[in-house]
Protein backbone atom coordinates (compact mmCIF):
# COMPACT_ATOMS: atom_id res chain seq x y z
CA UNK A 1 0.00 0.00 0.00
CA UNK A 2 1.16 3.42 -0.80
CA UNK A 3 1.86 5.72 2.30
CA UNK A 4 1.00 8.85 0.55
CA UNK A 5 1.41 11.11 4.36
CA UNK A 6 4.64 10.06 4.22
CA UNK A 7 7.02 12.93 3.03
CA UNK A 8 10.72 11.47 3.84
CA UNK A 9 12.43 8.30 4.09
CA UNK A 10 15.42 8.84 6.26
CA UNK A 11 18.29 5.99 6.34
CA UNK A 12 20.58 6.08 9.35
CA UNK A 13 23.98 4.58 8.99
CA UNK A 14 24.97 5.12 12.62
CA UNK A 15 23.09 4.82 16.07
CA UNK A 16 23.37 8.61 16.51
CA UNK A 17 21.46 9.85 13.44
CA UNK A 18 18.58 7.84 14.57
CA UNK A 19 17.41 10.60 16.49
CA UNK A 20 15.29 12.44 17.08
CA UNK A 21 12.26 10.72 16.79
CA UNK A 22 8.68 12.12 17.19
CA UNK A 23 5.48 10.84 16.86
CA UNK A 24 4.84 11.39 13.80
CA UNK A 25 7.71 9.24 12.55
CA UNK A 26 7.51 5.56 11.99
CA UNK A 27 10.98 3.09 12.64
CA UNK A 28 10.41 0.78 9.45
CA UNK A 29 12.46 -2.60 9.49
CA UNK A 30 10.68 -5.04 7.21
CA UNK A 31 7.15 -2.99 7.13
CA UNK A 32 5.09 -6.00 6.26
CA UNK A 33 2.08 -4.34 8.29
CA UNK A 34 3.77 -0.86 8.37
CA UNK A 35 2.56 -1.09 3.94
CA UNK A 36 -0.26 -3.05 5.27
CA UNK A 37 -3.05 0.00 5.82
CA UNK A 38 -2.98 3.87 5.94
CA UNK A 39 -0.73 5.12 8.29
CA UNK A 40 -2.91 8.58 8.62
CA UNK A 41 -0.21 10.27 11.45
CA UNK A 42 2.92 9.26 9.48
CA UNK A 43 5.21 11.90 7.96
CA UNK A 44 8.95 10.45 7.97
CA UNK A 45 9.62 6.56 7.47
CA UNK A 46 13.48 5.74 9.40
CA UNK A 47 14.77 2.75 7.47
CA UNK A 48 16.91 0.30 9.80
CA UNK A 49 18.04 -1.64 7.03
CA UNK A 50 21.51 1.38 6.62
CA UNK A 51 22.05 0.12 9.95
CA UNK A 52 23.81 -3.31 8.57
CA UNK A 53 22.86 -5.48 12.22
CA UNK A 54 24.30 -8.27 12.01
CA UNK A 55 20.82 -10.63 11.83
CA UNK A 56 22.14 -13.19 14.12
CA UNK A 57 24.86 -13.55 16.65
CA UNK A 58 26.07 -16.80 18.01
CA UNK A 59 27.81 -16.73 21.46
CA UNK A 60 28.48 -19.53 24.29
CA UNK A 61 26.38 -17.44 26.43
CA UNK A 62 23.47 -17.39 24.10
CA UNK A 63 21.81 -15.72 20.65
CA UNK A 64 21.38 -12.44 19.75
CA UNK A 65 18.45 -11.60 17.11
CA UNK A 66 18.62 -8.37 15.76
CA UNK A 67 15.10 -6.46 15.29
CA UNK A 68 16.17 -6.45 11.66
CA UNK A 69 16.18 -10.04 11.51
CA UNK A 70 13.84 -11.79 9.23
CA UNK A 71 11.64 -14.81 10.19
CA UNK A 72 12.95 -16.62 7.17
CA UNK A 73 16.38 -16.25 8.97
CA UNK A 74 14.42 -17.27 12.53
CA UNK A 75 12.70 -20.34 11.10
CA UNK A 76 16.32 -21.30 9.33
CA UNK A 77 17.95 -21.19 13.01
CA UNK A 78 15.84 -25.04 13.36
CA UNK A 79 17.96 -26.77 10.42
CA UNK A 80 21.48 -24.68 11.06
CA UNK A 81 21.55 -24.93 15.55
CA UNK A 82 21.56 -28.69 15.40
CA UNK A 83 25.09 -28.66 13.80
CA UNK A 84 26.55 -25.92 15.20
CA UNK A 85 25.15 -25.92 19.38
CA UNK A 86 24.33 -29.85 19.78
CA UNK A 87 23.43 -28.99 23.01
CA UNK A 88 20.88 -26.45 22.12
CA UNK A 89 18.28 -28.83 21.98
CA UNK A 90 15.34 -26.14 22.10
CA UNK A 91 16.48 -25.41 17.98
CA UNK A 92 13.23 -26.90 17.41
CA UNK A 93 11.27 -23.77 18.41
CA UNK A 94 12.10 -21.57 16.05
CA UNK A 95 10.60 -22.95 13.15
CA UNK A 96 7.41 -24.10 15.41
CA UNK A 97 6.86 -20.35 16.37
CA UNK A 98 7.50 -18.89 13.07
CA UNK A 99 4.74 -21.60 11.77
CA UNK A 100 2.79 -20.28 14.49
CA UNK A 101 1.94 -16.70 12.28
CA UNK A 102 -0.58 -16.11 9.96
CA UNK A 103 2.04 -14.99 7.24
CA UNK A 104 2.78 -17.01 3.99
CA UNK A 105 6.77 -17.77 3.41
CA UNK A 106 7.59 -14.76 1.26
CA UNK A 107 6.27 -12.62 3.92
CA UNK A 108 8.62 -14.69 6.34
CA UNK A 109 12.06 -12.75 3.83
CA UNK A 110 10.38 -9.47 4.92
CA UNK A 111 8.70 -9.56 8.33
CA UNK A 112 11.10 -9.25 11.03
CA UNK A 113 11.64 -9.82 14.56
CA UNK A 114 11.68 -6.36 15.70
CA UNK A 115 8.31 -5.23 14.65
CA UNK A 116 6.65 -8.22 15.56
CA UNK A 117 7.77 -7.84 18.83
CA UNK A 118 6.81 -3.95 18.91
CA UNK A 119 3.27 -4.74 17.50
CA UNK A 120 2.60 -6.71 20.04
CA UNK A 121 0.13 -8.53 18.98
CA UNK A 122 -1.10 -11.27 21.24
CA UNK A 123 -0.06 -13.80 18.57
CA UNK A 124 3.03 -12.82 17.78
CA UNK A 125 5.31 -15.38 16.96
CA UNK A 126 8.32 -13.80 18.24
CA UNK A 127 6.69 -13.36 21.49
CA UNK A 128 6.25 -16.36 21.72
CA UNK A 129 9.64 -17.69 21.31
CA UNK A 130 10.93 -15.39 23.44
CA UNK A 131 8.64 -15.93 26.15
CA UNK A 132 9.45 -19.64 25.80
CA UNK A 133 13.00 -19.16 25.99
CA UNK A 134 13.53 -15.99 28.88
CA UNK A 135 14.07 -13.61 26.01
CA UNK A 136 14.68 -10.56 26.91
CA UNK A 137 14.60 -7.39 24.57
CA UNK A 138 17.42 -4.83 23.91
CA UNK A 139 16.25 -1.25 23.84
CA UNK A 140 18.25 2.15 22.91
CA UNK A 141 17.13 5.74 24.35
CA UNK A 142 18.46 8.45 22.35
CA UNK A 143 20.14 9.69 25.43
CA UNK A 144 22.78 6.97 23.99
CA UNK A 145 21.64 4.68 27.20
CA UNK A 146 20.90 1.45 26.51
CA UNK A 147 18.15 -1.31 28.92
CA UNK A 148 16.99 -4.64 28.72
CA UNK A 149 14.06 -6.28 30.31
CA UNK A 150 12.41 -9.60 30.01
CA UNK A 151 9.81 -9.91 26.87
CA UNK A 152 7.05 -10.90 29.95
CA UNK A 153 7.65 -7.61 31.65
CA UNK A 154 8.05 -5.41 27.69
CA UNK A 155 4.32 -6.60 26.48
CA UNK A 156 1.90 -5.23 28.80
CA UNK A 157 -1.45 -6.17 26.42
CA UNK A 158 -2.66 -6.47 23.01
CA UNK A 159 -0.90 -4.62 20.87
CA UNK A 160 0.62 -2.20 24.07
CA UNK A 161 4.59 -2.34 25.73
CA UNK A 162 6.71 -0.17 27.46
CA UNK A 163 8.61 1.05 24.63
CA UNK A 164 8.36 5.30 24.78
CA UNK A 165 8.58 7.22 22.00
CA UNK A 166 12.30 8.16 20.25
CA UNK A 167 13.09 4.52 22.01
CA UNK A 168 13.79 1.71 19.14
CA UNK A 169 14.36 -1.89 19.82
CA UNK A 170 17.86 -3.21 18.94
CA UNK A 171 17.55 -6.98 19.81
CA UNK A 172 15.73 -10.11 21.42
CA UNK A 173 18.01 -12.14 23.77
CA UNK A 174 18.27 -15.51 24.20
CA UNK A 175 20.07 -17.74 27.07
CA UNK A 176 21.97 -20.55 26.28
CA UNK A 177 20.35 -22.02 29.42
CA UNK A 178 17.34 -21.90 28.05
CA UNK A 179 18.07 -22.56 24.36
CA UNK A 180 19.95 -26.23 26.36
CA UNK A 181 16.22 -26.95 27.83
CA UNK A 182 14.08 -30.08 26.23
CA UNK A 183 10.94 -28.58 24.92
CA UNK A 184 7.20 -29.15 23.48
CA UNK A 185 4.91 -27.32 21.58
CA UNK A 186 1.30 -26.68 21.06
CA UNK A 187 -0.49 -24.63 18.64
CA UNK A 188 -4.36 -24.21 17.76
CA UNK A 189 -5.89 -21.91 14.84
CA UNK A 190 -9.48 -21.85 13.41
CA UNK A 191 -7.76 -22.83 9.97
CA UNK A 192 -4.61 -25.03 9.48
CA UNK A 193 -2.71 -21.72 7.89
CA UNK A 194 -4.56 -19.37 10.28
CA UNK A 195 -3.76 -17.14 13.23
CA UNK A 196 -2.57 -18.78 16.19
CA UNK A 197 -5.79 -18.82 18.73
CA UNK A 198 -3.43 -20.27 21.34
CA UNK A 199 0.41 -21.17 21.82
CA UNK A 200 1.68 -23.47 24.73
CA UNK A 201 4.95 -24.15 25.52
CA UNK A 202 6.62 -26.35 27.44
CA UNK A 203 10.50 -26.62 28.50
CA UNK A 204 12.16 -28.47 30.73
CA UNK A 205 16.02 -27.63 32.37
CA UNK A 206 18.93 -29.25 33.11
CA UNK A 207 17.90 -28.92 36.72
CA UNK A 208 14.76 -30.17 36.25
CA UNK A 209 12.83 -26.71 36.48
CA UNK A 210 9.53 -26.37 34.24
CA UNK A 211 8.97 -23.41 32.58
CA UNK A 212 5.04 -23.33 30.95
CA UNK A 213 4.33 -20.29 28.41
CA UNK A 214 0.67 -19.21 27.55
CA UNK A 215 0.99 -17.05 24.39
CA UNK A 216 -1.85 -15.82 21.52
CA UNK A 217 -4.69 -17.03 23.91
CA UNK A 218 -4.07 -14.03 26.91
CA UNK A 219 -3.75 -10.66 25.79
CA UNK A 220 0.44 -10.54 26.95
CA UNK A 221 2.00 -13.27 27.47
CA UNK A 222 2.45 -15.51 30.86
CA UNK A 223 5.20 -17.83 31.99
CA UNK A 224 4.89 -19.92 34.56
CA UNK A 225 8.46 -21.45 36.46
CA UNK A 226 7.38 -24.82 38.14
CA UNK A 227 9.76 -26.91 40.34
CA UNK A 228 9.26 -30.18 38.14
CA UNK A 229 6.30 -31.54 35.51
CA UNK A 230 3.58 -31.19 37.54
CA UNK A 231 -0.12 -31.62 36.50
CA UNK A 232 -1.52 -30.43 39.51
CA UNK A 233 1.41 -27.29 39.78
CA UNK A 234 0.16 -26.63 36.38
CA UNK A 235 -3.43 -26.02 36.96
CA UNK A 236 -3.28 -24.35 40.05
CA UNK A 237 -1.20 -21.65 37.90
CA UNK A 238 -3.14 -21.58 35.03
CA UNK A 239 -6.08 -20.88 37.28
CA UNK A 240 -4.22 -17.69 38.58
CA UNK A 241 -4.57 -16.18 35.32
CA UNK A 242 -7.03 -13.25 35.16
CA UNK A 243 -10.54 -13.44 33.73
CA UNK A 244 -9.99 -10.33 31.72
CA UNK A 245 -6.35 -11.85 30.27
CA UNK A 246 -7.80 -13.85 27.91
CA UNK A 247 -7.88 -12.68 24.34
CA UNK A 248 -11.35 -12.45 22.52
CA UNK A 249 -11.56 -11.93 18.82
CA UNK A 250 -12.75 -13.82 15.93
CA UNK A 251 -10.11 -16.18 16.90
CA UNK A 252 -11.77 -17.71 19.23
CA UNK A 253 -13.68 -17.12 22.86
CA UNK A 254 -12.26 -16.22 25.96
CA UNK A 255 -13.68 -19.64 27.69
CA UNK A 256 -12.51 -21.55 24.37
CA UNK A 257 -9.39 -20.21 24.97
CA UNK A 258 -8.94 -20.68 28.69
CA UNK A 259 -10.31 -24.64 28.32
CA UNK A 260 -8.50 -25.56 25.79
CA UNK A 261 -5.16 -23.95 26.58
CA UNK A 262 -4.94 -26.09 29.93
CA UNK A 263 -5.66 -29.23 27.85
CA UNK A 264 -2.73 -28.30 25.78
CA UNK A 265 -0.55 -27.51 29.00
CA UNK A 266 -1.47 -31.23 30.20
CA UNK A 267 -0.33 -32.78 27.02
CA UNK A 268 2.80 -30.80 27.06
CA UNK A 269 2.85 -32.42 30.80
CA UNK A 270 3.16 -35.67 29.58
CA UNK A 271 5.12 -35.29 26.96
CA UNK A 272 7.96 -33.48 28.90
CA UNK A 273 7.37 -35.76 31.85
CA UNK A 274 9.60 -38.45 30.68
CA UNK A 275 13.33 -38.15 29.90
Amino acid sequence: MDLNTVETVSAPRERAELWPLGPTDAVLAGGTWLFSEPQVETRRLVDLAALRWPSITVRDDGLELAATCTLAEVSALSRRLPAERAAWTAAPLFHQCCSALLASFKIWHTATVGGNVCLSFPAGSMISLASALDGEVVVWRPTGEDYQMPITEFVTGASSNVLAVGEVLRALRLPASALSGRTAFRKLAPSPLGRSGIVVIGRVDADGTFVLSITAATVRPYVFRLPAVDVELVRAAHAGIPSDAWTQDAHGDPDWRRGVSLVLAEEICAELGHP
